[in-house]
């Protein structure tokens, strides 16, 4: 395994940190400053709205500048942000120390997919993705653990200190063990070259597939708290806990979903998606029993964020040379599916339709990605375009 990898993985590991350790952190930031808890959420919201942006807008304007160079400089804008948010006297200031760090967020997942796929042979570039999100799932698992311990113990402004140093040793790995170029990341690009992927109608297909995969998922996991407390019958204090265990399937389907991607892609995420679907359908039959909310739990992470690795190699297929914007376009997909599917299970909890409506809407909505997906797949080319240099979707590469 490329070293340059464990670089890329741990910057991943830092920038999810910021994503997910807000969570349990959100009472305390609000009582410091004085403000509701709808307020507070914004830190999250605002988080996830300015990584959407970022990945398209802030990917888009360096499209011009070698890989490597935008991954230090969106790792140096990384730990600026945090140490404003760490420093921050007003709430206005943290929530701009957000965002700065959050606008970073898809840039260097969109722009690390496309490095850590050249650092590899063509047979092994949805795995050696899958490592770089290891940092992103070990971070799920970690993150709201880390942050309540340490903000219960020093302070809720602690975690962003202990954020920045993660954010300088990344950076510090990655100038050192990142090469300076390969045969793609040598590769520098325009933003019109870059735009002209976007004429391929399977970029536009595997997009819609990601924003309704993740949609599904997570509308379903947006208020997985309240089936947990409300419909399985858990204690409020094992909420964190049994975030931790859906996060271990996260790790666990993000490895095995790019090892399969590198066999069969088109195939792999026909059956994890569907898997998924299944899975919810299970979930939300079966919410009242704790012992298969657990089962549950740790499948819908495993199907769900098995699909990572397969979606980023698919999008960069297509891209044909120049996957940068798209493959940054398909970390803000993520987002918005993240958005969309919170924002209609939030809708059926509001019209009365109960605490497990979330995860039926969310079968409902990733049926709908099997359905592009394989609509999608039937439509592919019979080979990927030679020069994107990445496996071909409708063959195995052995």
């Amino acid at each position: 395994m490329p070293i340059g990898l464990i670089a890329l993985a741990l910057g991943g590991f830092g920038i999810g940190l910021t994503e997910f350790v807000i969570a349990g952190l959100l009472p305390e930031v609000a009582a410091d400053f004085a403000v509701s808890e709808a307020a507070a959420g914004w830190l999250i919201s605002g988080y996830a709205l300015s990584v959407a942006a970022g990945a398209v807008l802030l990917t888009a304007a360096v499209t011009r500048l070698p890989r490597k160079h935008v991954l230090v400089g969106l790792m140096v804008l990384f730990i600026i942000g945090n140490l404003v948010s760490a420093l921050a006297p007003t709430y206005s200031v943290m929530l701009l120390g957000r965002i700065i760090a959050a606008l970073c967020h898809g840039a260097f997942f969109g722009i690390g997919s496309v490095v850590a796929a050249s650092l590899v042979p063509q047979s092994k570039k949805s795995g050696a993705i899958a490592i770089m999100f290891t940092g992103l799932t070990l971070a799920n698992v970690l993150g709201v653990p880390f942050g309540t311990f340490i903000g219960q113990s020093f302070g809720w402004r602690a975690t962003f200190w202990a954020i920045t140093v993660i954010g300088a040793i990344a950076l510090a790995g990655i100038v050192a063990l990142v090469p300076r170029a390969t045969d793609d990341t040598a590769h520098v690009s325009n933003l019109r070259g870059e735009l002209r992927a976007f004429r391929s109608g399977q970029v536009w297909l595997s997009l819609v597939v990601t924003v309704l995969g993740f949609g599904g998922m997570f509308g379903a996991f947006t208020y997985i708290a309240f089936t947990l407390t409300e419909v399985s019958g858990f204690a409020s204090a094992a909420v964190p806990w049994l975030l931790v265990v859906f996060g271990a399937g996260l790790f666990v389907g993000n490895i095995l979903g790019g090892k399969a991607a590198d066999r069969r892609l088109d195939p792999t995420l026909i059956v994890l998606l569907s898997g998924l679907t299944v899975v919810m359908v299970l979930f939300a039959l079966t919410a009242a029993n704790p012992v298969a909310t657990v089962v549950a739990l740790v499948l819908m992470g495993g199907f769900g964020f098995g699909t990572v690795p397969g979606l980023q190699t698919r999008i960069m297929l297509y891209a044909d040379t120049a996957p940068t914007l798209a493959s940054s376009a398909n970390i803000a997909a993520f987002n918005v599916g993240n958005a969309l599917g919170a924002w209609i299970g939030g809708i059926t909890i509001s019209v009365g339709l109960g605490y497990t409506s979330p995860i039926w809407t969310g079968a409902v909505i990733t049926a709908a990605a099997v359905i592009v997906m394989i609509v999608a797949a039937t439509r592919r080319s019979a080979l990927a375009p030679a020069s994107a240099g990445l496996i071909t979707a409708d063959a195995p590469v052995a």
